[in-house]
């Protein structure tokens, strides 16, 4: 090991490019522990932009014309690729809002720190499903049976966006289920979207690692904001950056940031018509 404890995200294609920036200046806000982006698809004349940020470290992803593809793939990655003893698994497109030491330190006694989804019930999970969500509702829980996950009424839905781990015997095992349930995922795409978290669920069913589910403040979509009732402040934000709210955006703000900015839409693709979103 490297280090102790650090980060990892995944950058695969340079729809996210723009994202991963101001993640990288929001960790450097509030962490100097080492951060490992897993990229894909990016030229390397891009990269010094990234190691313009101390301690970064750049390591081939799974590559994938389908950067979507490329993406879960790396996920299912991230204990094998990780340097750290503790790691903290933050998706590209996050912004820290304070520090989250708490979570480095609840790691010593627990295999695996998560948030649910804002729908966290496997059984209204429309989302993994092809059809139209309003036709499906009866057949999530059947049809992801059927398929061979090993998933029950009461199987809760995690957001992979945050994943925090501690290299155990355990958590390389979850790793290793993860990475079998999801080739099941991809073997029957004709009635499952290209999703992580039916995989993710059937590995701790199956493995039952140690887990403590964080509240939603530390993985706050703010594109669902309706959903949460909480009255704590928001550690960490999970928001493209062209969305972002203007007190968030403040966080990450700088000299290099603001020219970055300025400079992006004449080099970046316009990351809100990214056609792989629609994969």
């Amino acid at each position: 090991m490297n280090s102790e404890r650090g980060f990892i995200t995944i950058l695969t294609g340079m729809y996210s490019f723009q994202d991963c920036i101001h993640f990288l200046a929001s960790v450097r806000k509030f962490h100097q522990e080492p951060i490992i982006i897993l990229i894909d698809r990016v030229p390397q004349i891009f990269y010094p932009f990234l190691k313009a940020f101390k301690n970064v470290i750049l390591k081939p992803a799974p590559a994938n014309e389908n950067t979507v593809l490329a993406s879960r793939e790396a996920k299912l990655a991230l204990y094998a690729t990780s340097e750290f003893q503790k790691t903290i698994y933050l998706d590209s497109d996050i912004c820290l809002l304070s520090s989250i030491n708490d979570v480095f330190e609840a790691l010593e006694t627990e295999d695996l720190l998560l948030t649910e989804d804002v729908q966290p019930s496997i059984i209204k999970a429309t989302n993994l499903l092809r059809g139209k969500q309003q036709d499906i509702l009866a057949d999530v829980l059947p049809t992801l049976q059927a398929v061979g996950l090993p998933l029950q009424e009461d199987s809760i839905q995690y957001n992979g966006g945050f994943i925090a781990f501690h290299k155990t015997e355990i958590t390389a095992k979850f790793f290793d289920e993860f990475k079998r349930y999801f080739e099941i995922i991809k073997n029957n795409q004709d009635k499952l979207l290209l999703k992580d978290q039916g995989a993710f669920a059937s590995a701790i069913a199956t493995v039952k690692p140690k887990i403590k589910v964080l509240p939603p403040t530390y993985n706050y979509l703010s594109k669902w904001k309706e959903a949460y009732n909480i009255h704590e402040g928001i550690k960490v934000l999970h928001c493209t950056y062209p969305y972002r709210p203007q007190y968030a955006k403040d966080v990450t703000r700088s000299v290099y940031t603001r020219i970055f900015d300025k400079l992006a839409p004449l080099f970046l693709p316009n990351q809100i018509t990214n056609p792989w979103r629609t994969k």
